[in-house]
């Protein structure tokens, strides 16, 4: 069966509609599901903007749907798919503001190093928004946030999440392994564990200097050893490295 939204015969006389071209204002016809189109006038091609991307954005038979997705609506269906988990790991977590902020600056870091090390940002960010969502049910059981216990907690919640999305099944069982073990690296470990694990250091660090800000050095080690990527290590001594600083001007 045909996808009711690209299916003509469900269309609405707004569905076909004229754009004027960015580059030479001339009127370039759109039909809804044109993700770009070229004037004729100047050989400009620019992106339709009013494509409705939504469901693209986690269907995992989009690209059977609507054909070959254009370098810039690629990247605007992970974020959309991104911008998705983060509400339903809002909505999880409720009022519990900490654990919120801590996903979201864990995503935030997991982000800038999975472009520089250039993983899959569709599970890297799922797996950053959803790596501590068994903490409760942690706490419920065992009256713990022990790691064991978040990862043994967190795949099946996190699934029930992506499976609620749509998400494609191999990005939900990528994301469900990593939650599994994040705290726990493997001995052969992909890009996307990687980047998720260092983001998640950086901004555990993080915490602790400001919760123990006249202890705030961390050994040296910790910027060279402990993380798994070089874009990880340096992002950590320019955040961790400008707070040391930080501190040490107010001593």
């Amino acid at each position: 069966m045909k996808c009711p939204g690209q299916d003509s015969q469900y269309w609405k006389p707004e569905s076909v509609f004229d754009v004027k071209c960015p580059e030479c204002g001339n009127e370039v016809e759109f039909f809804k599901d044109d993700p770009t189109r070229k004037c004729h006038k100047c050989g400009h091609r620019f992106l339709n903007p009013n494509l409705d991307f939504g469901c693209a954005s986690y269907c995992q038979y989009a690209e059977q749907c609507i054909g070959n997705l254009p370098p810039e609506l690629l990247k605007e269906k992970d974020d959309l798919l991104k911008d998705r988990v983060a509400i339903e790991m809002k909505r999880y977590f409720k009022q519990d503001f900490k654990r919120i902020g801590h996903a979201t600056r864990v995503a935030r870091y997991a982000e800038q190093i999975g472009r520089e090390e250039r993983g899959n940002l569709a599970v890297i960010l799922s797996a950053a928004y959803l790596h501590d969502i068994g903490i409760k049910e942690a706490e419920r059981k065992y009256n713990s946030t022990a790691a064991r216990y978040q990862e043994q907690e967190g795949p099946p919640i996190a699934r029930e999440i992506l499976l609620k999305l749509g998400a494609a099944l191999e990005i939900i069982d990528e994301v469900c392994h990593i939650i599994g073990h994040h705290h726990h690296p493997e001995k052969e470990e992909t890009v996307n564990f990687r980047c998720l694990f260092d983001a998640d250091l950086i901004a555990n660090l993080e915490e602790t200097q400001k919760e123990k800000s006249n202890e705030h050095k961390q050994p040296k080690h910790t910027l060279t050893a402990s993380f798994l990527t070089e874009s990880g290590r340096k992002l950590a001594k320019s955040t961790l490295g400008d707070k040391e600083k930080a501190h040490e001007g107010h001593a």
